[in-house]
């Protein structure tokens, strides 16, 4: 697979640029010191165009925009992993238990499915967050529980792949139980289309992060692009034409989501040569 893989340019470039930034943001705090990002001790003047000493300017505050977006990257990245993973997690969990158990498991599970499908993701994630405590824990629940049924569904159809194969039924006869089953046999098969699926799930939890963080439902403590853009829209930097406050974590949220879009179509067709073919 990973030989494979090397021949997806966009899926090598969409890796490149997504390990640059995961360095870039554990390494912030080896050169971003707390005062870079104090709203009290900020070392510019507030909302002053790009220069030689702040090169992408400075925000309301007066904190460099390249430091707040580095910064910005560690909260960022962090709940679009950790939303990803409980998303990903649920969905495979519901996904094999539907293929695997069948009957009225698998109809109940999927009508469960189903109703969280015909939901709006944002609007059902923007309530959660507004019930629960403002935090980066309460965003990372409100994606992980509402982002889970397009992978419940991909996982259902490749565990209905695998019980079909003749090495489940062998399994079967030969006293395997439901556990030993699902955990030997069914989830290998499923893991790297989970895998493909958690890459193209983490942009678009990227993408709500920034949302909820926009709408004011995220820590406002915390910085993060998201929570960037929200102060950037109150002290109303777009009628002012403050440019430089709002392009740094906007250019940052496009160019990481789509480099996980990147990565995961080229895990799809690296996993089922037939997308390439239709190409």
């Amino acid at each position: 697979m990973i030989a494979d893989f090397r021949h997806r340019r966009a899926g090598l470039v969409g890796l490149a640029f997504l390990v640059l930034t995961a360095v870039a943001a554990l390494a912030a705090p080896l050169f971003i010191s707390a005062e870079d990002l104090s709203a009290v001790f900020a070392p510019g003047v507030p909302r002053q165009a790009p220069s030689g000493h702040f090169l992408l300017g400075t925000d309301a505050y007066g904190r460099s925009m390249v430091a707040v977006t580095i910064w910005g990257a560690r909260i960022s990245l962090t709940v679009g992993l950790l939303a990803t993973l409980l998303a990903v997690g649920i969905g495979a969990l519901v996904g094999v238990a539907a293929g695997h158990f069948g009957g009225w498991v698998d109809t109940v599970l999927m009508r469960v499915t189903d109703w969280f499908l015909v939901l709006p993701v944002l609007v059902l994630a923007t309530a959660l967050a507004s019930v629960l405590t403002p935090g980066v824990g309460t965003v990372v629940i409100a994606i992980g529980v509402t982002a889970w049924p397009t992978a419940a569904r991909v996982v259902r159809a490749q565990t209905l792949s695998v019980e079909s194969r003749p090495y489940i039924e062998r399994a079967k006869a030969l006293g395997g139980g439901h556990w030993h089953v699902m955990r030997r046999h069914i989830l290998p098969n499923v893991m790297p289309l989970m895998l493909a699926q958690a890459t193209l799930t983490v942009s678009a939890a990227i993408l709500t992060e920034a949302t909820l963080a926009f709408l004011g439902l995220s820590d406002p403590t915390k910085v993060s692009w998201g929570t960037t853009l929200q102060l950037a829209r109150a002290v109303g930097a777009v009628s002012a034409g403050d440019w430089w406050i709002l392009l740094p974590p906007g250019a940052a949220i496009i160019a990481v989501a789509l480099a996980f879009t990147l990565v995961g179509r080229a895990l799809e067709q690296v996993l089922n040569p037939r997308l390439q073919e239709r190409m």
